[in-house]
């Protein structure tokens, strides 16, 4: 990613953090499905290893996962966002990095789990995102994207009030199943929905896949 996009992104996030976090971090409460994929992912990885969190920002997908007894932590570009975090969920761990070259050993994590953090992956760096994925995946290990169904790229200079420069990606079902086939993942499910109502989301189809890094790889 251009280096001034990535700073856009980031000093971003740190503007609106606490904003986000105040509208966000309930926001499960209100979508039923999102919460059976997340228990569904829950009781598959529990007891398997570490999980991460892939750009949790406030870090309510991670709360969610550990309080039904997952061994997650939350990883995010934002240090305002991870202050957030931190804050809310005290007994949690929460580490800085980019999922673009993440500091991490080979075959390290369990499971990732990464709602909307695709979001703002130009479709030039996806596959490098998703090949970083793969290599800190163990063999056997389980990536459950959530993002957002389109063919647009949004581009937002206000957020609630604060200045902006975000870029917004969206991608298709098929489009992402096929990026994650190149790097080696095997898919095993995935789904689409309609978004839920005005109040709760932003209004675009969702799409939800879970993949797996093959044993022998």
């Amino acid at each position: 990613m251009d280096p001034q996009k990535l700073s856009d992104h980031q000093s971003s996030y740190d503007r609106i953090a606490e904003e986000y976090a105040n509208r966000i971090s309930g926001e499960l409460d209100h979508k039923p499905l999102d919460r059976m994929l997340l228990d569904e992912f829950a009781a598959r990885v529990k007891g398997a290893g570490r999980v991460c969190d892939l750009g949790c920002g406030p870090g309510h997908v991670a709360r969610y996962l550990y309080d039904r007894g997952v061994d997650i932590f939350g990883m995010d570009l934002s240090p305002g966002m991870l202050e957030q975090a931190r804050k809310r969920n005290p007994a949690m761990e929460f580490r800085h990095g980019n999922m673009l070259t993440l500091d991490v050993r080979d075959r390290s994590w369990a499971a990732i789990v990464a709602f909307y953090s695709i979001v703002h992956i130009p479709k030039t760096d996806i596959l490098q995102a998703f090949r970083e994925m793969f290599r800190v995946l163990e063999p056997g290990g389980l990536l459950f994207l959530a993002f957002h169904i389109g063919v647009e790229v949004l581009h937002e200079e206000n957020c609630w009030g604060h200045q902006v420069s975000l870029d917004l990606v969206f991608f298709g079902r098929k489009e992402v199943e096929r990026y994650l086939g190149l790097v080696g993942f095997a898919i095993e499910d995935s789904l689409e929905r309609e978004p839920y109502a005005p109040e709760v989301e932003y209004q675009s189809r969702r799409a939800y896949i879970r993949a797996r890094k093959p044993v022998r790889s």
